[in-house]
C-alpha cells in the first residue's frame, strides 16, 4: 500500500505548526481544506496526554473510494486497554473532529464512517471510534459482559473514562498530522453512545463543542432492571415466549386503528403515544387462540411491556414503558431470535452478573433478579458511575458548547419517557424552556425504533444542525427524518421540530413530504417529570477520569 511522503518544504512548515496551516482547495461552504504536515507513517508514535500515554500502532495511507476520501486510518490504544481508530482525510479535511460513540457494552471498534453531506459534503471531518477498554467474545460481543467480571479498570474505562481519554489522544495525533488541533469538536452517539455523549457533556465540558446524544442509555443502572422487565415480562413458567412474531402486528394494527388520528391525522403513524388510550384487551381472544387475536397470557404480557418494571408496591423502577407504536419492534429485543435469545436477556443476564454489582458483593442474573427497591438502590453503588443523569451541565454551557439530544417515539429498546424526564428536569434546572433551548434542545421522532429503523421512519440524524449550530450560531428549528423502504427507496419525509413543538399537516400535498407539514405548539400544558423510585440518581456526582 502507497504510503505519503515528505515533500519539499514540509518540515519548515510543521516547524511553525502553532501558526501556519497548509491551504488546500476551497470547499462548496467556503471552508479551506488542511493538508497534511507530516507523512501518515510519521503517526506512528508514543503521545502524552493528560494522566496517560497512547500508542499509535498502525499509520496506513487508503486510496479514495467512492464512498470514502483518501486518508490516513490510524489504530492504537491508550493504556492500559482503551483501543482506538481515527480515520484522517489527506484532502478534504477542514478542522472538523467528529468521534462516534458505541452501543451496547461495546467491545468492539466500529468502522467510523465520515458523514455524508454535512457543511456540504464527506471527508471534511476526521474521525475516531473506540472499543471502550475491552474486547467482547460469543456470538453478540456487544452483549458480553465477562471481561467486566473482576476488572474494576476494564469497568471504568467502559463507564466513563474511555470516550474522554479517546477524545484527548485523537486531538493530539490531529495537531501532529495537520499542524494544529482541529477548530471544532463533536460527538455523535445512540443508545450507550447517547449515553457517553451526555456524560461527556456532564464530566468533560470542555471536550466537545457539539454534542449529540441519540437514545441515551443515560439511566444504566435502571436500565439493567427495565432489559430483565421486558425478558421476564415475556417468557412462561415453561421458558418460552408468550408473544410470538405473529401476534405483533395483530396487537401493532389495533394500536394503530386506536390511535393513529389521534393527532390530527391517519398517516401511518403515532406522533406522541402518550395520547394513545390503548387496552390489549380489545384483541383478547374469545374463545380458543386464533392468528387474529392474543391469548389471556399475551394480553398480560403486553400490559406489562407497556406499564414498564415497578416494584411489590407498584413503584415505577424506571420511568417508562414500551411506546404504543413500538410492538413490531419487539421482534429480537423483547421476544428471541431462535438458537440466540432476545438482546434484552442478554443484556440483562450478562449486566447482572458481570457488570453492575460492585466487585465482591453478591450478583443477580436474569433468572433471580427481584423487581424491588433494595435491588434497584444495590445496583446504584456501582452503576452510578456509568449514569449520565447530572443536571449541571453548567460549564458545558458556559464553554459555549451545544447539545442536540433525539429519541425514536417508537424504541423498543429505551423507553423515549425516560429522555422526556431529563430533559424536563435538566429545563427546570436550567431557566426554564427559553433560556435551555439556547444551548441545548431535544427532537422526537415519531415511529422510529432504536437508533434506526421505523414503521414509517426510519433515519434520523442532527449532526449537520448540531455543525451550524456551533460554527454558525444557527439554532436548529428542524431535522428532517426520513423513511426507507427495503429497497432504500424514499418513501416519507417529515420535519421533527425542537420539543415540545410537533409536526402539523397544513392541509394541502402528500404526507409523506415534509414541506407540507408546520411547526405547532403541544395541544395540552406538558409535564414530562416521571415520578419513580431513582430521581435521586440525579444527585448522585459520578467520577472523572
Amino acid at each position: 500500500m502507497a504510503l505519503i511522503r515528505r515533500r519539499a518544504g514540509v518540515l519548515v512548515i510543521a516547524a511553525f505548526a502553532a501558526f501556519l496551516t497548509v491551504p488546500g482547495a476551497a470547499q462548496a461552504d467556503g471552508a479551506t481544506s488542511v493538508r497534511p504536515v507530516r507523512a501518515c507513517e510519521d503517526l506512528i508514535r508514543t503521545y502524552d496526554i493528560p494522566k496517560t500515554t497512547a500508542h499509535v500502532e498502525t499509520a496506513k495511507l487508503v486510496p479514495a473510494t467512492a464512498t470514502e476520501p483518501e486518508h490516513c486510518d490510524v489504530s492504537g490504544y491508550v493504556e492500559a486497554a482503551v483501543q482506538f481508530r481515527v480515520k484522517l482525510p489527506t484532502t478534504t479535511y477542514t478542522g472538523r473532529y467528529l468521534q462516534l460513540g458505541c452501543g451496547g457494552f461495546c467491545g468492539v471498534i466500529e468502522d467510523p464512517a465520515f458523514p455524508k453531506d454535512c457543511l456540504p459534503r464527506g471527508g471534511q471531518f476526521a474521525v475516531a471510534a473506540t472499543d471502550d477498554g475491552h474486547v467482547g467474545t460469543g456470538a453478540f460481543p456487544m452483549g458480553d459482559g465477562t471481561w467486566a467480571a473482576n476488572n474494576q479498570a476494564a469497568r471504568d474505562d467502559y463507564f466513563y473514562r474511555a470516550p474522554h481519554v479517546v477524545s484527548l489522544a485523537s486531538k493530539k495525533i490531529i495537531a501532529t498530522f495537520y499542524g494544529n488541533a482541529p477548530k471544532h469538536s463533536y460527538f455523535s452517539g445512540c443508545s450507550n453512545g447517547g449515553r457517553e455523549a451526555l456524560l461527556l457533556a456532564q464530566r468533560y465540558p470542555d471536550d466537545f463543542d457539539g454534542i449529540v446524544a441519540g437514545a441515551p442509555a443515560a439511566y444504566m443502572g435502571p436500565l439493567v432492571l427495565h432489559q430483565a422487565w421486558l425478558s421476564r415480562s415475556n417468557t412462561a413458567a415453561d421458558g418460552s415466549s408468550i408473544l410470538t412474531p405473529a401476534k405483533l402486528p395483530v396487537l401493532h394494527n389495533a394500536v394503530l386503528k386506536a390511535c393513529d388520528s389521534v393527532d390530527g391525522l391517519a398517516d401511518g403513524q403515532i406522533d406522541d403515544p402518550r395520547r394513545c388510550d390503548f387496552d390489549p384487551d380489545t384483541v383478547r381472544c374469545a374463545g380458543a387462540d386464533q392468528p387474529t387475536c392474543l391469548t389471556a397470557a399475551q394480553v398480560d404480557a403486553a400490559k406489562k411491556l407497556y406499564a414498564g418494571p415497578t416494584d411489590e408496591r407498584g413503584r415505577r423502577l424506571y420511568p417508562g414503558g414500551e411506546s404504543y407504536g413500538s410492538e413490531l419492534a419487539w421482534n429480537g429485543w423483547v421476544l428471541p431470535f431462535p438458537g440466540v435469545g432476545s438482546v434484552s436477556a442478554i443484556l440483562a443476564d450478562n449486566g447482572l452478573k458481570h457488570i453492575f454489582y460492585p466487585i465482591g458483593k453478591p450478583s443477580s442474573s436474569l433468572a433471580d433478579v427481584k423487581f424491588t427497591r433494595a435491588e434497584f438502590d444495590r445496583l446504584t453503588a456501582e452503576g452510578h458511575k456509568a449514569n449520565a443523569l447530572s443536571l449541571d451541565l453548567d460549564a458545558f454551557r458556559r464553554a459555549g458548547g451545544k447539545l442536540v439530544l433525539w429519541h425514536g417515539w417508537s424504541d423498543e429498546a429505551i423507553p423515549p419517557l425516560g429522555t422526556l424526564d431529563y430533559y424536563q428536569r435538566l429545563t427546570q434546572r436550567s431557566g426554564g424552556p427559553a433560556r435551555t433551548q439556547q444551548w441545548a434542545r431535544l427532537f422526537m421522532p415519531p415511529s422510529m425504533f432504536h437508533c434506526a429503523g421505523g414503521d414509517t421512519l426510519t433515519e434520523f440524524d442532527p449532526l449537520k444542525e448540531t455543525a451550524a449550530w456551533v460554527e454558525r450560531g444557527h439554532a436548529p428549528e428542524r431535522v428532517i427524518a426520513t423513511g426507507r423502504d427495503s429497497q432504500g427507496q424514499v418513501t416519507r419525509t417529515r420535519p421533527v421540530f425542537p420539543y415540545p413543538l410537533r409536526a402539523r399537516y397544513d392541509g394541502s400535498g402528500s404526507v409523506d413530504d415534509a414541506s407540507n407539514f408546520v411547526p405547532a405548539p403541544p395541544s395540552a400544558p406538558l409535564n414530562d417529570a416521571i415520578d419513580w423510585v431513582g430521581t435521586y440518581l440525579h444527585h448522585i456526582p459520578g467520577p472523572r477520569a
